[in-house]
């Protein structure tokens, strides 16, 4: 495998020379990219990802491209968005919501989402996504977690997930339903929306104000709401426009739901601030109808997942070549960590590798990243955005110890100050302090930094293996084994051992055509032994037909775990992670 892949530039990227632009970089100029409230009445998201377009030369351009999972088509330009934008918020002021009282949508890929999610910043109210395909009970506790006042939603959502439990709901007031009837209760989004001007003037915003609020949980726990405030926008447009590298004009489509925190901080923020046009896909993933998407509608940047990118994966080469992606000058992955093998397939198939970055909901934009104009090594993070400073930590009794030496593992840490880091967890004063020591934020993944300073990610705190007196992640132990031709999906865990500790266990999904054996499975130890050696090689290897996931699309370690151990799995439909 090569050990750097270098995309072959079109044109000069927004970030051409990272090192000059660390050394330069301060977050008062980026602040200078954004216009402001008129008359200098502070800084809000809505109007700089929308009102400040639509009234200006961008008004025309498409801001939002929706493509109907039935073929339907619809295009909203940055000023007939802003005019929707515009009436949400008025029928928000109608119904007597206040600044910092929260929004909530539990939506799919619909424009009500994008115009509710705006309309609700513009207002001053925070908003919260729901992920649309959670059951009835996570759907309430976040609802009652975040004490919402508005829901956004449809009428089978509704039935099915809200209205069972509504009256343990006292602070949820109003409920407006996109498309049918309005039962007792609730509002027609239709007829509130048409009743309602379209006139609206953005009241005065503070950068501190909170605006936004991310449900995330891990594995275990009630979920915990990340609190973010208007000052995230400098984030967001800064990651756009140096990580994704976009221009005014793009056509970027970002495929994550806007459920989760990468749907709104890169599915409608980020690009919006950068002046593009955002592709809403509402269907689900079929390999032929993204390649055809791509193709038809000349997409630029295109940012999907590690899961999604797999699938693809399984297709081959073929389907690319036989379109023109022409138009594609920049891929990136979000969501988990990207395989090696993922960056030189993107290579040997796009011409060019999908880009790698980290971030968490906790941090509300990307801080380490594989840039347009930097090498990408295969398996690697990045280097930091400039403006932010990451290190590898390791905690002590009187806070943390800095680790120096290159190659060495400890937990990747972030120095506190960026924009979007986030304000608090809601009512969660004391885990929120748990976060930081000695002025870093404490992320829990345990990663490694070259002596390039490019940042390595090995697992998460609580899924390290220690293996006789070794510390293995198991995403190392999982890319290794993606490289053998067989292996479609890896997940690893720590199989308890009286001698060792615990043992390398690697559960894995096969590609079709070939079958689990006992030969299959010596013979994939052998290869990882090959390449990593046998201390951190699985010694043990399961068959399965597929891997568990959370709803985001990442392996679920823990319930491998429990099934390898005969533990009760447990209700995992509350589960997310990271910024999936």
């Amino acid at each position: 495998m090569p050990t750097s892949l270098r995309k072959q530039l079109r044109e000069p990227p927004n970030l051409a020379d990272w090192a000059a632009a660390r050394a330069s970089f301060s977050w008062d100029d980026a602040r200078r990219h954004l216009d402001g409230l008129p008359d200098g009445r502070g800084l809000n998201l809505a109007w700089e990802a929308v009102g400040r377009h639509a009234g200006s030369t961008a008004a025309s351009r498409v801001a939002l491209r929706w493509l109907g999972k039935r073929g339907d088509r619809r295009d909203l330009t940055y000023a007939e968005l802003w005019r929707s934008v515009g009436r949400f918020a008025n029928v928000l002021g109608h119904l007597g919501v206040q600044p910092g009282e929260r929004v909530y949508t539990l939506l799919g890929r619909v424009p009500e989402l994008y115009v509710s999610a705006l309309g609700a910043l513009a207002a001053r109210a925070v908003y919260c996504p729901l992920f649309s395909a959670f059951g009835p009970e996570p759907t309430r506790q976040r609802l009652a977690l975040g004490d919402a006042r508005v829901l956004v939603t449809t009428p089978a959502l509704y039935e099915r997930k809200v209205a069972p439990y509504r009256d343990s709901l006292p602070g949820l007031r109003h409920v407006l339903l996109v498309g049918g009837d309005a039962p007792q209760r609730t509002l027609s989004w239709d007829s509130t929306m048409t009743a309602a001007s379209d006139r609206f003037v953005v009241p005065p915003t503070q950068p501190e104000d909170f605006a936004l609020l991310h449900f995330t949980s891990g594995t275990t726990g009630a979920p915990k709401g990340a609190m973010h405030v208007h000052d995230a926008a400098v984030m967001h447009h800064t990651t756009g426009r140096l990580v994704l590298d976009l221009r005014p004009g793009d056509v970027y489509w970002c495929t994550a739901d806007p459920g989760w925190v990468t749907g709104t901080s890169y599915g409608i923020l980020a690009p919006l601030t950068n002046g593009v046009t955002t592709i809403v896909d509402e269907g689900d993933l079929d390999v032929e109808r993204w390649y055809d998407l791509l193709q038809r509608e000349r997409v630029n940047v295109w940012y999907t997942a590690p899961t999604a990118i797999r699938m693809l994966m399984r297709s081959g080469a073929e389907p690319v070549r036989a379109r023109d992606l022409g138009a594609l000058r920049f891929l990136a992955s979000v969501g988990e960590p990207l395989n090696p093998e993922a960056v030189v397939w993107s290579q040997e198939a796009f011409g060019m590798p999908f880009h790698d970055n980290w971030w968490q909901t906790e941090t509300g934009g990307i801080l380490i990243a594989n840039y347009a104009s930097m090498d990408v090594r295969p398996g690697s993070m990045g280097r930091p955005l400039p403006g932010v400073e990451a290190g590898i930590v390791r905690r002590t009794e009187a806070g943390v110890e800095v680790v120096t030496a290159p190659g060495e593992r400890g937990e990747l840490a972030i120095r506190a100050g960026w924009p979007s880091m986030f304000r608090g967890y809601l009512g969660q004063a004391e885990r929120y302090a748990q976060c930081f020591a000695d002025g870093w934020y404490l992320s829990g993944d345990l990663a490694t930094r070259d002596a390039d300073g490019y940042f390595w990610f090995v697992g998460r705190a609580d899924d390290v293996i220690k293996s006789a007196g070794h510390l293995i992640g198991p995403f190392e132990v999982e890319s290794a084994l993606l490289e053998h031709p067989a292996v479609v999906e890896a997940g690893v865990i720590g199989k308890p051992d009286p001698l060792a500790l615990e043992i390398v266990k690697a559960f894995v999904a096969l590609r079709p055509g070939f079958e689990p054996s006992d030969d299959l499975a010596r013979e994939l130890v052998g290869f990882a032994r090959k390449r990593l050696g046998p201390a951190v090689a699985p010694r043990e290897i399961a068959f399965l037909p597929e891997l568990p996931r959370t709803r985001s699309g990442k392996i679920l370690r823990r319930l491998l775990k429990a099934r390898e151990l005969g533990l009760p799995e447990g209700d995992t439909s509350t589960l997310e992670t990271g910024a999936g």
